[in-house]
Formats: C-alpha cells, sequence, structure tokens
C-alpha cells in the first residue's frame, strides 16, 4: 500500500508551528460510507509470555491452570455470544459460527489435547504449551494443498486467536479496551479482531480504519454488516496518526487522509453528503408501495431475529414480518419459557406491527443452535458426528411434542388478539408430508383444548405452512402443497444442503452458491408447486434481500420477499424498476443455465441494463 502527501499540503512542521502536512494512506475498502472525525487510536499489548519449563512435581499445577484459563475463556465467549445478539442479522450470521469455533476448539480439542500432552511430556508452562501447540496446529493447516489459501489463512488464525486467548488468561494479561469510546471518533489499530468489531457500538463510531486485515476476513465482513465505514491493510497508519488527529475515511475508495487539507475535507464533506442523499432518497421509498412499472405489486417483509429489532423494521417500511424467529425466547436460559412468558413475547411483536402480517416460525432448534434448556432428555444437536443432519427442527418438536403444544398455544392466544389473518405459523425444517400432517394434528388438537379452557380463538385458525429449506422438501413441494397453507423457501439452507456445503466451514465456502443452477431448479420447482394449488409462497433466506437477485425470483413466479431490515429500501427500489415479463424473460433464460458463472454474468448483465 502506498503512501504519498498532497503537493498543495504545507510541510509538516514541529508542534506550535503551523498546521500539519497532509497524509494520505491508501488502504482497502471494505465498509462503504465517508467518515470524518478524530482519531481515537486503541492498541493491544503483544501476547508474550517467557518460554518456561517446569519439574514434574508441578504438572498437576500446570494442568489445573490450564482448566482454569479454558473455563475462563469459554466465559468470555459467551459474553460475546450474548452481546452478537443486538447485532444486525448479517453480523450474526457471519460471527456466530466463528464464535460456534472457538467453543469447539475449547473442548476436547486437538490444541487443548496437545497442550495438555506438552505439559505432561514435555514438562512445559501451559501458556509455552498452548503456544506451542498453537503454532504447530496452524503450521500444518498453512503447509496443507488446497487451492483455498484464504480458507486455510483463516483457519490457522483462529486456532492462533484461541491460543492468544488462553495465553492472556494464563499470564493475566489485559484484552484490547473499547468501552467508552469517543462519539464520533475513527477508531485506529494495527488490527482488529472479530471479537473486537462484535464489540463496536456503529451509533458511536465513525469509522474504523487498520494498518491490517484483509476484503475478505471475518473482521471485514463484521464491519460491512455494522455499516461503519472502513478501511483495512492500511500501511504506516499509526504511525501517521494518533489520537486526536483529525482523519478523512472513504471506506469505498480505501483513501485515509491524515491533517486532511481544506480541499480534502471539503471533498470528503461532500461525499458524505452525497452518501446521506442517497440514503435519505433510500429512506424516502419507505411509504410508497413495492409495485413494479406494470403494475404488480409485491410483498417485501423483514426478518426479525429478536424484539429490539423492531425500530428498524419500522423504519424499513416493511409491509409486516415474514419470519419471526423464535429462538431468543430459549436462548440463554436454563428454563424453558411456559406459556405466559410466550404470549407476553409474541404480543408485544405482533401489537407493533399493528395489524401487518406476523410470520411466526415454530422454534428450530439444532445444527448450530446451542440452547441449554433444551439439552437435557435431547441428544445435543452439536455433539452428533453430523449436526444438521440430525435432530433438529420439526423433528425435534414432533419427537417433543410437548415444546410444539406449548408454542401453538400461546400463538394461538395472540392471533386471538390480531386482525383476522394477521398471524401465521411456520414449520421449520419440513422433509416429508407426514411431518406436516402430524403437526396439523397437534395444532387443531391444541386448538379444541383452548376452547374447552373458554380461551378466545380467532374464527378462522392461523394459516399453518412450511419452510422449504431442503431438497427433499422441494422435490416434495407438490405433495406437502396438499398439507400446508402456505411455503417459505429458506434458500440459506436450501443451498447448504443441495451442494453439501457449510458456508461456515473454511475449507469449503467458496462452493457455497445460491445461484448454482441445482438450487434455482428446486427453488423453481417448489414455488410452481405453490402456485398450481393456489398457496402463497415466498423466499425468507439472503437471496430476498439482494437487490441483483429481485428480478430473478420475481421472474420465477416469487411475489413476497423476507429480509433482514436494512436491506429493504434497495429491494423496493429496485423493485420499483422492473417489469413483470421483462423479469420473466430474464427467468427463463437463467434457468437454460447450466453453468454458475453464466448465470452470474446474466444476473450481473440484467442489472447494468436496468440502471
Amino acid at each position: 500500500m502506498k503512501t504519498d502527501a498532497p503537493k498543495e499540503a504545507p510541510s509538516k512542521g514541529k508542534p506550535g508551528k503551523g498546521k500539519p502536512r497532509e497524509v494520505r494512506l491508501t488502504g482497502i475498502g471494505v465498509a462503504p460510507g465517508v467518515a470524518i472525525g478524530p482519531v481515537y487510536d486503541t492498541s493491544e499489548a503483544p501476547t508474550e509470555a517467557p518460554r518456561r519449563s517446569i519439574t514434574e512435581a508441578k504438572v498437576e499445577d500446570e494442568r489445573g491452570r490450564l482448566v482454569a484459563a479454558v473455563t475462563l475463556s469459554r466465559k468470555q465467549i459467551a459474553k460475546l455470544r450474548n452481546r452478537i445478539s443486538v447485532l444486525p442479522e448479517e453480523a450474526q450470521e457471519e460471527i456466530g459460527p466463528l464464535l460456534d469455533a472457538y467453543g469447539l476448539m475449547l473442548g476436547n480439542s486437538r490444541l487443548i489435547r496437545g497442550a495438555r500432552k506438552r505439559i505432561e511430556t514435555d514438562l512445559l508452562a501451559a501458556e509455552t504449551a498452548v503456544a506451542d501447540e498453537a503454532e504447530a496446529i496452524a503450521a500444518v493447516i498453512l503447509a496443507a494443498k488446497d487451492d483455498d489459501k484464504t480458507g486455510l489463512t483463516r483457519r490457522a488464525a483462529e486456532v492462533r486467536e484461541i491460543g492468544r486467548r488462553l495465553v492472556r488468561n494464563l499470564t493475566a494479561q489485559p484484552f484490547r479496551s473499547l468501552k467508552n469510546l469517543p462519539e464520533g471518533c475513527i477508531l485506529v489499530a494495527e488490527e482488529l479482531r472479530p471479537a473486537d468489531a462484535a464489540l463496536l457500538d456503529p451509533s458511536r463510531i465513525a469509522g474504523v480504519a487498520t494498518e491490517e486485515g484483509g476484503t475478505d476476513g471475518h473482521t471485514a465482513i463484521m464491519l460491512r454488516a455494522l455499516g461503519i465505514p472502513s478501511v483495512v491493510a492500511c500501511t504506516g497508519l499509526t504511525e501517521a496518526a494518533v489520537r486526536g488527529d483529525m482523519v478523512a475515511l472513504d471506506g469505498a475508495s480505501g483513501i485515509v487522509a491524515v491533517h486532511p487539507t481544506p480541499s480534502t475535507l471539503a471533498g470528503a464533506k461532500e461525499k458524505l453528503a452525497a452518501f446521506a442523499r442517497e440514503r435519505a432518497k433510500l429512506a424516502k421509498l419507505r411509504r410508497l408501495p413495492a409495485k413494479t412499472t406494470d403494475g404488480e405489486l409485491v410483498e417485501l417483509q423483514a426478518n426479525l431475529e429478536i424484539p429490539q429489532e423492531l425500530p428498524l423494521i419500522a423504519q424499513a417500511g416493511a409491509q409486516g414480518i415474514g419470519l419471526l424467529r423464535t429462538e431468543f425466547l430459549f436462548m440463554n436460559r436454563e428454563d424453558l419459557p411456559d406459556e405466559e412468558a410466550q404470549v407476553a413475547a409474541y404480543s408485544q411483536i405482533v401489537e407493533a406491527l399493528a395489524g401487518d402480517p406476523v410470520t411466526i416460525r415454530v422454534l428450530d432448534w439444532g445444527g448450530e443452535k446451542d440452547m441449554e434448556a433444551l439439552a437435557e432428555g435431547i441428544v445435543p444437536a452439536h455433539a452428533g458426528p453430523n449436526p444438521a443432519l440430525g435432530l433438529r427442527g420439526l423433528r425435534m418438536l414432533l419427537k417433543r411434542p410437548e415444546l410444539l403444544e406449548v408454542q401453538f398455544a400461546a400463538i394461538l392466544r395472540v392471533a386471538a388478539r390480531a386482525p383476522q389473518g394477521a398471524v401465521r405459523v411456520l414449520l421449520p425444517m419440513v422433509t416429508i408430508p407426514d411431518e406436516v400432517k402430524q403437526a396439523r394434528e397437534i395444532y387443531d388438537r391444541v386448538a379444541r383444548r383452548l376452547r374447552r379452557r373458554g380461551e378466545k380463538l380467532p374464527e378462522s385458525l392461523p394459516m399453518l405452512g412450511a419452510m422449504i429449506e431442503t431438497p427433499g422438501a422441494a422435490l416434495a413441494a407438490d405433495a406437502i402443497a396438499l398439507e400446508a397453507d402456505f411455503f417459505a423457501i429458506g434458500t440459506n439452507d436450501l443451498a447448504m444442503y443441495t451442494l453439501a456445503v457449510d458456508r461456515a466451514e473454511a475449507d469449503v465456502a467458496h462452493l457455497y452458491d445460491p445461484l448454482h443452477p441445482a438450487v434455482l431448479r428446486l427453488m423453481q420447482f417448489a414455488t410452481e408447486a405453490a402456485l398450481r394449488i393456489r398457496i402463497p409462497v415466498s423466499v425468507c433466506g439472503e437471496m430476498a434481500g439482494n437487490a441483483k437477485l429481485v428480478p430473478l425470483l420475481l421472474g420465477l413466479g416469487i411475489r413476497c420477499l423476507s429480509m433482514n431490515a436494512s436491506a429493504l429500501p434497495r429491494v423496493k427500489q429496485a423493485v420499483r424498476a422492473l417489469d413483470i415479463t421483462d423479469c420473466a424473460r430474464f427467468a427463463r433464460r437463467v434457468m437454460e443455465q447450466s453453468d454458475p458463472a453464466r448465470i452470474r454474468e446474466l444476473v450481473s448483465e440484467f442489472g447494468a441494463e436496468k440502471a
């Protein structure tokens, strides 16, 4: 990366002798936007501990120290997990799997076993054993023959990060503090780790600039999700900028100007104003209908992870909640929420929507989710050899119908207080028609029981829908449509199961592609099955929030999209520029393709034509 200074800038003088000379640094822009503000530099002392050997008499003590450090590290990761529950959905999806990986490494992992062996066999102190083992594992990972060098680098960094955390806890070295950052500051650091990024408050920080990092790292993805204008890999930054220095940062071009000249500052302010105007333009769409140029209405809804996101949904102008994830009620607690607790939680959300539709997905436990209150009596989802294919979603609920009954009862009681049809119920991880049939029998049984006890229920029970997120469900969609009242296509899991790729696994993440022809054909099959029998069908995965993919989804026949609230304005802007006939013609052309790369080209070309 280069460092240069504009010719018109005065030479940098000593303190008190004229204005400092502007220094312009070029890094990698990883989160768009412009930020102007004073530097707040933060550093962290290197994780260093003198190498120490021990006598055999101290082995037990060192093993105890290692256990204590592991326990403390687990608690720290648990606190981070609680912290990310208030972050935007994209940020949670990025750091959640990473925290899961950290948790696994703090279990009976190669790292911990290896460190323990080094203590016992090589007679090394715990911190030395951990540092040596982490570095040895990282070296093996980096030496592997694999075309995905980025993935290998990430995996090695993850091992080193847990090693670093353990060593700091073993030696009582403090971690970087990001509390009480001045409002409107530009955070400057040598490096910002994902765990650090999770602690940032986007409402206080104007921008972030670091000396290290890359565009595909966990931290970069986190910063984009948080919406903080950011530049990484900015060589010479910490030498050029100290606390209090004025900085103008462009997260798109990667330019960081320290001590900006009046002309540089004016240009940055102009870009900042343009960025704000673009956001204001999108905000004006809030009250406009999502209607194509030929008059076709498209329903744009929001996904909701936790109740704290409700204000964001209102600001985005969503036409209801297309996917209310109820896992927040079950996480970070030792007991299960009873019927009254669930009624209170759902009522808060349904009342806030003031009659707009709310689709409540019943508990989807399993795979990457770890809920202490549910572990007793069930094989923990993360303990199986293949969690994604184990006891999760509707499978688990049918095995433990009492959970489903309580949730159904709460939803039915809340639906009675809302306008008819405003509440819908969604079943996760459906694979065969009989699962929907069994769930409906429980649903009807709960309704009868509530009526017998005198509870007021809607005249017609809320619609009971099925998530289409496995190839089996998509291929059996015509049969499932006979049992379900509506479909919601979850493109994230559908792509994962179709391609046998976990996008959180660095070794194979590059193979994850929702535009793979197999994924698109399954979506098309499920959509057409729903349209034939005239039941509603929506898309609620990440594809729904990608404005570039809106023409394809509309062309396939989708008329309801549910997404992260922050994506909704741009999706609405895209809808209002499209013609349904053009979209249908485009979709037919895409579905004729067998090469994902060609499909991406067609998507880009169509977007360029409409721009």
